[in-house]
């Protein structure tokens, strides 16, 4: 017989994403006597590796550090495709027993804490019975990152209406498209655009890759032979670290060398994509943005895919702006016309800030644009509460397995000393900075709803998994800033 679902917990975990999985492991292994609970709005868990179905659908940040530090990654592929990462998330959750404690098609809508009551009352849609339910916890730990999984960005472009051809946005794919032998225009230029493109190349009658900016494009090998060789000759217990530590240095040492050196990083970008390029591509005008490297994010191709794929002539680079939709395609500014059966709107996200949920403290509704993160796991203002944002220079795991390690010596600092409630409270002045270090489309559209960094320690962002990796495990808890009671 099933036996019912607690309606309380004492910790809640809200999403069941790499993020969510991350939480739950490091909860339940630190603390086997706590319950927890966790929340997907979905019928299934994975997160962006379960949702997005698009051809070619992979990893952008190399698998070894995007893999858990407590299961690492030990697939063959540094750049992985989706299925085998959603594969890798599963026997995760199911090896840790992580599975048994989702609640699927769970939406939070509501967090209301109580002083009073020290508690956390949180209201959940039901999507399969219409039903509201409400449950309540200790400590609620937000995993369900900043984009919206119900819809993505598409602009609003004059004469969309009038297209008769099919238009699609990468986040709601059709199982059943037909694209083989189509002439297909794909509208933007980030890591999803190439990565569907070449994924599609082989099938379609023709891609147009339309973009408005251009984006710096990296290859990457799929199979990194210095990660083949250490698993060769390292001892096994070592080959892990060894990998990690390399894939590691790698990724923040060229992102440091990027902000620092933008023109030299713009010859080696260029000098390495002109490797696999046709000799008569304008990278310049397709391939050289109007900022510096990793003013937004870069985007990795693996086996320089996408290259190979504008070599094959099958692909085409445009560069310009969308003067409107017509019947059989697009209008551009200078005048050409791209006709196209399918269009697909590679345009971005839509960002929400923990998963669109109001947050409401002892009845008063908390704005969360207003509020500040500390160490860039709390926000000011907030008690019990800790929430994952990844790296967007680097993987997101790395990110997320610190500030579930720091979760852990919360939780533990306030066990020891009987405290049931923990709250960062801001002292100083503090100037907003933004959380996230870049200029991209879907992050300016996201101001004002997203929490904002200080410019003083432990408010301020450093964008740097050395430095967080030293001072989110060694600075105190209990460090003046943060206000514990009984």
């Amino acid at each position: 017989m099933t036996q019912p679902e607690a309606t309380h917990v004492e910790v809640l975990i809200v999403g069941a994403g790499l993020s969510g999985i991350d939480a739950a492991v490091h909860i339940s292994r630190a603390f086997p006597d706590k319950s927890y609970a966790v929340l997907e709005q979905r019928g299934e868990l994975g997160g962006t590796w379960s949702l997005f179905k698009y051809p070619g659908i992979r990893s952008d940040s190399d698998m070894y550090t995007l893999g858990f530090g407590f299961r690492p990654w030990d697939g063959k592929h540094a750049i992985a495709d989706g299925p085998d990462i959603l594969h890798y998330l599963r026997e995760t959750a199911a090896e840790y027993g992580v599975d048994e404690h989702i609640r699927y098609h769970r939406k939070a809508t509501t967090f209301e804490w109580s002083s009073d009551e020290k508690r956390w009352t949180v209201t959940v849609e039901n999507s399969e019975t219409g039903e509201t339910e409400t449950l309540t916890c200790d400590f609620l730990f937000g995993t369900s990152g900043y984009y919206n999984y119900d819809a993505g960005y598409t602009p609003d472009w004059p004469g969309i209406d009038d297209y008769q051809g099919e238009l699609v946005h990468p986040q709601h794919w059709p199982e059943d498209l037909d694209y083989k032998d189509k002439r297909i225009v794909v509208i933007g230029s980030g890591a999803t655009a190439v990565t569907l493109i070449p994924s599609m190349a082989d099938e379609a009658g023709h891609i147009t890759m339309l973009q408005r900016t251009p984006t710096y494009i990296v290859s990457q090998p799929k199979i990194d032979p210095v990660a083949e060789t250490i698993k060769k000759i390292a001892p096994r217990k070592q080959q892990a670290k060894l990998i990690h530590a390399r894939y590691a240095a790698i990724t923040i040492g060229f992102y440091e060398f990027c902000r620092r050196n933008p023109r030299a990083a713009k010859v080696i970008l260029k000098r390495w994509a002109r490797m696999h390029l046709p000799k008569d591509f304008d990278y310049d005008k397709h391939l050289t943005p109007p900022y510096d490297p990793w003013d937004q994010r870069l985007c990795v191709v693996p086996n320089a895919d996408l290259f190979r794929a504008i070599h094959s002539h099958k692909v085409d680079v445009v560069t310009d702006h969308i003067e409107r939709f017509t019947s059989d395609g697009i209008l551009l500014q200078s005048g050409e016309e791209l006709k196209a059966d399918i269009v697909v709107t590679a345009t971005g996200l839509d960002v929400v800030a923990m998963g669109g949920a109001e947050f409401v403290v002892d009845n008063e509704l908390v704005d969360l644009g207003d509020t500040f993160t500390y160490k860039a796991l709390m926000l000011s203002g907030v008690p019990n509460f800790a929430f994952i944002i990844g790296y967007s220079n680097a993987s997101w795991t790395l990110k997320a397995d610190l500030v579930c390690e720091y979760v852990v010596r919360l939780l533990k600092h306030m066990d020891k000393h009987g405290h049931r409630v923990v709250v960062p409270k801001v002292r100083d002045d503090l100037k907003p900075e933004p959380v996230f270090d870049l200029t991209s489309g879907y992050l300016k559209r996201a101001a004002g709803k997203l929490p904002v960094a200080g410019d003083k320690d432990p408010w301020r962002l450093k964008h740097n998994w050395y430095f967080d990796k030293k001072f989110l495990r060694s600075s105190k808890i209990d460090d003046g800033v943060v206000e514990f009671r009984a």
